[in-house]
């Protein structure tokens, strides 16, 4: 993007997915220049998927202004549909938008929850939000409230946040495009040139209906060819056991080498109140500035420097990773016998010569769950000509999408090759 002239109305992106993006000038770009949304450009949208296809190195920066692009897209076709939306509402939309993963950590979900634990990244995204409208002097009042669904407007609020929201319908046509798995191409574009309002609700007009059909088989082929793919799971899952390694080390008072901001919360277990307090606690910075001086690059730069730990299972983690050498999953719709993940572990343990404790940072079983539809969530509500609503499951008549509802449980289980 060229910030060399500030006097013209507005700034153009070239994206590969949509082409020209239009920027106007205003607070959204003065978002989009600020540095801690600059630091998106630095967090892979798909973690270590890129050890499977190695064309998804797209970031959460691109994302996020891909979805930009689509509500902006929305708010265009729903006001030609005779519904009243305002300047500042227009501006609104487009900054939750923007701000809605500002929260994500390094390699995004992959360590959501390992460097704070138990506070996901919609509240830390609010914490930011806050944070930087004290900066803009509450600029971004209307923003933060359409974002938690606290404005009267609820329409607004599900064109960030629902079944069928901007976000889902971007990350889908990315992580597609840049994955090169073909099955989670969607067609947005109709999508959006179905959509209306009805009683304060995103409705979708019925000739829409396959548009949909498709978004919502894409969305569960993509998390089982791609999210869920068992060998980013264990890729993603050996990143978690090394940053768990480390913080135990650190707490247990060893010296290693951790760069600045992350070593602080490699250090500290915060609360989520602790997080958004706002207080000093690293010189003059708080915990919101310091979670925006990490990313993708500082847990690289420390998993290469940690192959050279004298601590054996750190170094054997990270070199393992580092050099694709993952451990092998076995998956599987039932849980695995506790007795044969013991085993594997205590033959692991006697072949290297470690505990149990430390052996089980290589053998290990864990869940993945997935569901394309949740009919306990927002339903997506199909508009028919004579203007009754009716839920999409209910609605299609192409293929039972009930089945897709189903929330779907697979067990998987980690273990060194050399340990069978």
């Amino acid at each position: 993007m060229d910030m060399s002239e500030r006097n013209i109305k507005q700034k153009i992106l070239n994206d590969p997915v949509y082409g020209f993006i239009d920027m106007p000038v205003g607070v959204n770009l003065e978002i989009v220049e600020h540095p801690w949304f600059q630091r998106l450009r630095h967090i892979r949208q798909l973690g270590l998927s890129f050890l499977v296809y190695p064309g998804a190195i797209h970031t959460r920066f691109q994302h996020t202004i891909g979805a930009y692009f689509l509500v902006n897209q929305a708010v265009v076709e729903i006001r030609s549909k005779g519904l009243e939306i305002s300047k500042d509402e227009e501006e609104a939309v487009g900054a939750a938008i923007l701000l809605h993963d500002i929260g994500h950590g390094p390699f995004s979900h992959a360590l959501e929850f390992s460097l704070l634990e138990g506070i996901s990244h919609e509240v830390i995204s609010q914490a930011i939000m806050h944070s930087l409208n004290r900066q803009f002097g509450g600029r971004l009042n209307l923003a933060i409230k359409i974002f938690q669904n606290k404005y009267r407007r609820g329409f607004l609020h599900q064109l960030i946040s629902s079944q069928l929201d901007m976000d889902r319908l971007d990350y889908l046509k990315r992580d597609s495009f840049f994955s090169g798995v073909s099955e989670g191409i969607i067609g947005t574009e109709r999508i959006i040139k179905m959509l209306d309002v009805r009683n304060d609700k995103l409705v979708v007009e019925a000739k829409g209906i396959y548009s949909i059909e498709k978004f919502l088989i894409a969305r569960r082929l993509m998390y089982w060819q791609v999210y869920l793919h068992k060998t980013v799971l264990v890729a993603e899952q050996m990143l978690i056991q090394i940053i768990r390694r480390a913080r135990e080390l650190i707490l247990s008072g060893k010296k290693i080498f951790v760069t600045p901001a992350l070593g602080y919360f490699m250090a500290h277990r915060l609360s989520a109140e602790q997080f958004t307090t706002g207080k000093a606690v690293l010189g003059k910075k708080t915990a919101i500035d310091l979670f925006n001086e990490i990313d993708d690059n500082d847990i690289l730069t420390c998993v290469k420097v940690w192959q050279s730990s004298d601590d054996k299972v750190l170094s054997l983690l990270c070199t393992m990773l580092m050099n694709r050498r993952l451990l092998k999953i076995e998956m599987q719709r039932n849980p695995f016998r506790k007795k044969t993940v013991e085993t594997r572990r205590s033959e692991w343990a006697r072949k290297m010569k470690m505990s149990a404790d430390e052996a089980a940072y290589f053998v290990f079983t864990e869940t993945a769950t997935n569901n394309a539809y949740n009919p306990d969530d927002e339903r997506i509500n199909i508009l028919h000509k004579n203007g009754s609503l009716q839920d999409i499951a209910e609605a299609s008549d192409m293929l039972n999408l009930k089945v897709l509802s189903k929330n779907v449980v697979k067990y998987f289980f980690c273990y060194p090759k050399e340990s069978h």
